[in-house]
């Protein structure tokens, strides 16, 4: 180790909004923490829509009541079939009071999220940051440790790779990861509309991708938009006016009038998955561990997943939480929402672009039957906020109609 060096628990790296969740979540159940990484990026315009149950994560580590009155709740989302193909889907409406839930979730502006996670991480006393890049991993039988570029080192049990799609730690961890690229990019703003969205976010499908609108406070929306990379590039650089008219035609004038009102940032779209989701002392989280496209509100929602299960397995091995059955236990775990996950929005691209009409036939057929029925829609629901839990309540009530 190094002169200026420490020992801890838990290094996590990246200073995401999941690598200080991370951080904040392993502090709050009695672990020491370094993290490493610059402070986030404050100029992102991006929003998250987090579900109920990432929502209790961030009320556990004390900072949902700052971020609430700022971001808008997800009472309603509904799928629309935009495409002009010939077989096309029914419109398909997810009420959240079906499944007895006030509210789906909220969107939250990335800019909102990252200053509240910011404050409480600086906040902690079990929570050393330390704002430098890691430029070494160094890995043995018995430790992990990080050796950053500004010439400080730290030494523990156990290291969170929370540093993103390209992550060095993961690369240290001897991890392979299979990465696709898609022919496609996300155009990402927000704009004010003159009716009311009334808590609704609308995903239109397209034949290049989703084009989603979800509701901010007031009546704003943020919006991505997924299409090929020179349209993407072309439409921001369209003058303001005529941007916001074709966004307001592509919404088919449902939210009135549209002025977009913000800067348009571009984001290549890719999927990646690593051969294992913990190794070496070092455990995969966020975009480390699943990348994919924004389709479906998942991206966020499984790494606070991710984040959830791993600290939960290291309270159980208190005394070493990076020995090699606490890695096995973390990779096994996730393996299964990670996979079906990232598989079903790979699935759901796929048919998007696919021009093929058994592609559209099928997808038209599930969203059809979603529609249609509704206890197969409340199993969709409550699937996407909680695994396993949409199952659980689909068979009780079978066994319920049953007895009667």
């Amino acid at each position: 180790m190094a002169a200026n060096s420490e020992s801890t628990d838990v290094i996590v790296a990246g200073t995401g909004p999941a690598g200080m969740l991370a951080a904040l979540a392993f502090s709050r159940t009695g672990f020491s923490v370094a993290l490493a990484g610059p402070a986030a990026n404050r100029a992102d315009g991006r929003t998250t829509a987090l579900m109920a149950p990432a929502l209790a994560v961030l009320d556990s580590v004390g900072v949902l009541s700052e971020i609430e009155p700022q971001a808008a709740p997800l009472r309603i989302m509904r799928i629309v079939d935009g495409t002009r193909r010939l077989v096309r889907s029914p419109v398909v409406t997810f009420h959240a009071g079906e499944i007895g839930e006030p509210h789906f979730g909220l969107n939250i502006p990335n800019q909102v999220l990252n200053r509240a996670l910011e404050s409480a991480v600086r906040q902690s006393p079990d929570i050393r940051w330390h704002e430098s890049l890691v430029e070494r991993w160094d890995i043995d039988e018995a430790q992990v440790a990080a050796r950053l570029i500004d010439g400080s080192a730290v030494a523990a049990k156990l290291a969170v790779a929370a540093d993103g799609r390209n992550s060095p730690a993961r690369a240290a961890a001897g991890i392979r990861v299979s990465t696709k690229t898609y022919p496609q990019s996300a155009l990402v703003l927000s704009f004010a509309h003159t009716r009311g969205h009334a808590f609704t976010s609308t995903e239109f499908h397209t034949e290049n991708g989703p084009f989603t609108q979800v509701p901010l406070p007031g009546d704003r929306s943020s919006l991505v938009w997924v299409m090929p990379p020179k349209e993407a590039e072309r439409l921001a650089s369209l003058p303001v006016e005529e941007l916001s008219r074709i966004v307001e035609k592509r919404m088919q004038s449902m939210l009135g009038k549209v002025t977009v009102d913000s800067t348009c940032q571009i984001y290549p779209l890719s999927a990646s998955l690593p051969a294992a989701f913990a190794k070496n002392r070092i455990a995969l989280v966020g975009e480390a561990a699943h990348m994919f496209p924004p389709i479906g509100a998942q991206g966020l929602n499984l790494g606070v997943r991710d984040i959830h299960q791993l600290v939960e397995i290291a309270s159980n091995n208190r005394d070493d939480p990076g020995n090699v059955k606490a890695m096995a236990a973390y990779d096994t775990k996730r393996r299964p929402d990670i996979l079906a996950r990232t598989g079903a929005v790979s699935l759901l691209n796929r048919s998007l672009l696919s021009d093929l009409l058994p592609a559209q036939l099928a997808r038209s057929a599930g969203l059809g039957a979603l529609g249609a029925f509704a206890p197969l829609r409340a199993l969709f629901m409550r699937e996407g906020l909680r695994p396993g839990s949409g199952f659980s309540s689909f068979f009780s009530t079978v066994r319920e109609q049953v007895r009667r």
